[in-house]
């Protein structure tokens, strides 16, 4: 395979697993009617607590079951403004049997979500406890200065904290691939360090419901899926969402795909950057592993540090580059002015010209009945028709990619030199341009198991699987560039508003 497919497939992107209606069976689930907190809903496990049917549970009020004290708090955070993921501890009262429970309540306009879990004391910490552990892994992820220490230094710490087998750091890239960038792990796992993993791995509503909740935990891939009474939601008459639910069931898909990873428990935590998801730390253990509550929600906490240390790191980064590169626009500029002429503003200095603002390998520029080149081009005849497909495709804002032979067949015969391209239109309609181009970066992925064999079908086109190897499988990639970053189209789009003005002056002067 010579190019990048997008393998943010479409059929893993549809399933809809927030609404699988069923809950993993390390916990349990009450849906409450929060006008009346009448019970409408239960995971059937219930039963084993209750010693009642779950039938027998529909519209009983909280009360039948939980402490005044828990009722009434309850009452309270349904009327409250915090609706999401919000903690409380339990007490179970029946008969004279008391049983304590860790709670999560969800609560939504017509319903809410209780999850509970059976208390456990042991591995439980206090509070200074607990802030003591989190300094210090902050402490160590701030002695990182570059994103590969920050990551690194995160991920041994995490697989020290929380005993997993291995841990990893997955970045994803524009197209929701994600390469491992920090791995800690025991010789029972196998090393993916640098490897890809198609988008399809974690598909779109999967990477949505990581907004909504900041890990996922699957403590034990043969767990007995626990159904729903009733099925349908009596308030909403559909199947319920489960998006926000620690307990949220698994697809089976995802179960057989930990199989073929020799994994029985996995846990992933979010990072996030500006509000959207750019990675992810995957926790892996060869047997069924059970953080408590406690480590769950240092978990939480941790991913929130993590997540704002890369930013820190990356924004520094991105405005390092961009100061860079608004000092060199404001040289040119004034090279502009000086000169009293835009071509030669743009390209006479030699160590501080347009190529270098770009970070382009060769650059035309057109205005008029002028042309000017320099560095490496194309051939002239290949500029002109380039040029007449611009104006065919009528460009007059900022244009670019970073893989033209994708857009423009005749330019797979120059990738070498022009496999990127950044269009700055002085006048589109007199085919006046500034043209940057990069040239080809030949680049080799390490994808963890063949993409295109995401999912196998069964003879049937009914029943389906997914890759059975992550052996390495090499892609080498042909005919693109660097990319373009977002701020170099916002310096080329100011470049090309002060190109504009100073034309315009020079016209009407």
């Amino acid at each position: 395979m010579s190019e990048i497919r997008n393998y943010d497939a479409e059929f893993c992107g549809n399933l809809p697993i927030h609404h699988i209606n069923s809950i993993q069976d390390y916990g349990y689930l009450l849906v409450l009617d929060n006008k009346t907190l009448n019970i409408i809903q239960v995971s059937e496990n219930l039963s084993t607590i209750t010693d009642e049917a779950p039938a027998q549970m529909m519209n009983k009020h909280l009360s039948s079951f939980f402490s005044r004290a828990d009722v009434e708090n309850i009452t309270k955070l349904i009327a409250g403004d915090a609706k999401d993921r919000i903690p409380l501890n339990l007490l179970f009262e029946k008969e004279g049997k008391q049983l304590s429970f860790d709670g999560l309540i969800h609560i939504k306009n017509d319903y809410s979500l209780l999850e509970i879990e059976t208390a456990s004391k042991e591995g439980r910490k206090s509070f200074s406890d607990v802030f003591q552990e989190v300094r210090q892994f902050i402490s160590a992820m701030e002695s990182g200065s570059t994103l590969e220490e920050v990551c690194n230094v995160a991920i041994k710490q995490l697989r020290k904290v929380s005993g997993f087998d291995g841990v990893r750091m997955y970045q994803f890239d524009a197209n929701w691939n994600g390469t491992v960038i920090a791995e800690d792990i025991s010789g029972a796992l196998e090393s993916y360090l640098g490897q890809t993993f198609p988008a399809s791995d974690v598909p779109k509503q999967a990477r949505a419901l990581y907004l909504k909740n900041p890990f996922r935990l699957i403590s034990n891939r043969a767990y007995q899926p626990v159904r729903l009474y009733p099925v349908i939601n009596p308030l909403t008459n559909a199947f319920i969402d489960l998006s926000d639910c620690n307990l949220r069931g698994v697809a089976s898909v995802h179960l057989e795909y930990m199989q073929n990873m020799n994994v029985s428990a996995s846990m992933s935590i979010r990072v996030l950057r500006e509000g959207k998801l750019w990675g992810l730390i995957s926790c892996h253990h060869i047997e069924p592993n059970y953080p408590n509550v406690d480590m769950r929600y240092i978990f939480e906490w941790l991913s929130v540090e993590i997540s704002n240390r890369i930013a820190a790191i990356l924004d520094q980064e991105d405005y390092n580059q961009s100061a860079s590169r608004l000092e060199k626009r404001t040289a040119i500029t004034d090279f502009i002015y000086g000169k009293d002429d835009i071509i030669e503003g743009l390209l006479d200095d030699e160590n501080l010209n347009i190529l270098s603002l770009f970070n382009a390998g060769g650059v035309v520029v057109k205005i008029g009945n002028r042309i000017e080149y320099r560095g490496d081009i194309p051939d002239k005849s290949e500029i002109y028709n380039l040029m007449l497909w611009l104006e065919g495709k009528g460009i007059e804002k900022i244009f670019s990619s970073s893989h033209l032979g994708e857009l423009y067949e005749e330019a797979r015969a120059y990738e070498k030199t022009g496999s990127g391209i950044l269009v700055i239109p002085v006048d589109g309609r007199s085919g006046d341009y500034v043209i940057c181009f990069r040239p080809e970066v030949i680049r080799q992925i390490k994808w963890g198991g063949d993409p295109e064999q995401v999912i196998n079908f069964d003879k049937d086109g009914k029943n389906y699987h997914p890759r059975n190897s992550f052996k390495l499988w090499l892609q080498t990639v042909y005919g693109q560039s660097l990319h373009w970053v977002q701020n170099e189209l916002e310096i080329a789009e100011s470049l090309r508003n002060f190109i504009f003005e100073f034309r315009t002056k020079q016209l009407y002067n």
